[in-house]
């Protein structure tokens, strides 16, 4: 598929594939030998080979997950400018980090775009959650909403979300409730794990996550980053 990236002030396209493995056992040297000559169904072509090509069903070679929580080197960005941008982030609400729960709401709606509205709940009453939503499932015409808690972390890189701030999400959820952690940092082993193995609705946006959604939204470098956080979050006086 093709995709459009911004380097500087130059947008350019470039292209993303996804393979998939398809769940076969034993692949032959004879089914080899029939794709050389021209024959790629013959009488050795593996049936899940046969079965994609004839009618577009594929069955791919799944592995059971082992580790569902992401690391912290998983969790925060690899490349120089994507921790500047991070940085870039953190700076800005750095002198009222209160402020960051408009921009991770923003953040949230952006990376699913189905979520319909939010509202930011008052700092001195917020129950636990610094803004609540809904997202929407279905068709236009017989759609059903489900019901969001967000929770917001302003930190710098080397200071993880722990478990009890995590807590205080978890414990605000209401049943038929899904909860949003959105953090310019990265959840703690022990939290996330517990996350996980607990099977709390929450999901996490750490801050990877983050900088992915403000590239897929032409928003790649620094500069950029700092003039959209101006432009829509401008700081107080």
């Amino acid at each position: 598929m093709a995709i459009w990236k911004t380097l500087g002030d130059r947008r350019f396209q470039n292209y993303r594939a996804i393979f998939t493995i398809l769940n076969e056992q034993v692949v032959s040297r004879a089914w080899a030998d029939d794709i050389l000559a021209g024959t790629p169904l013959g009488p050795n072509c593996p049936p899940a080979w046969r079965a994609w090509v004839e009618t577009g069903v594929y069955r791919p070679l799944v592995a059971q997950r082992i580790r569902r929580w992401r690391t912290k080197a998983e969790q925060l960005p690899s490349a120089t400018e994507g921790k500047a941008v991070l940085r870039a982030i953190y700076e800005h609400y750095r002198a009222d980090p209160v402020r960051f729960e408009g921009c991770a709401a923003r953040l949230w709606q952006m990376r699913a775009p189905r979520v319909s509205r939010y509202d930011l709940t008052r700092p001195s009453r917020d129950g636990g959650r610094d803004a609540i939503g809904f997202y929407t499932l279905g068709p236009t015409q017989d759609s059903i909403e489900l019901d969001f808690a967000l929770e917001a972390k302003c930190f710098a890189m080397t200071t993880p979300v722990g478990v009890e701030a995590q807590s205080r999400l978890i414990s605000r959820i209401r049943p038929r409730q899904f909860g949003v952690l959105v953090t310019t940092s990265y959840v703690a082993e022990q939290a996330y794990r517990e996350l996980r193995d607990d099977g709390h609705p929450v999901v996490v946006l750490a801050g990877r996550d983050l900088v992915e959604i403000l590239a897929d939204h032409q928003l790649a470098t620094t500069s950029a980053v700092r003039s959209w956080l101006q432009r829509e979050f401008p700081r107080r006086s």
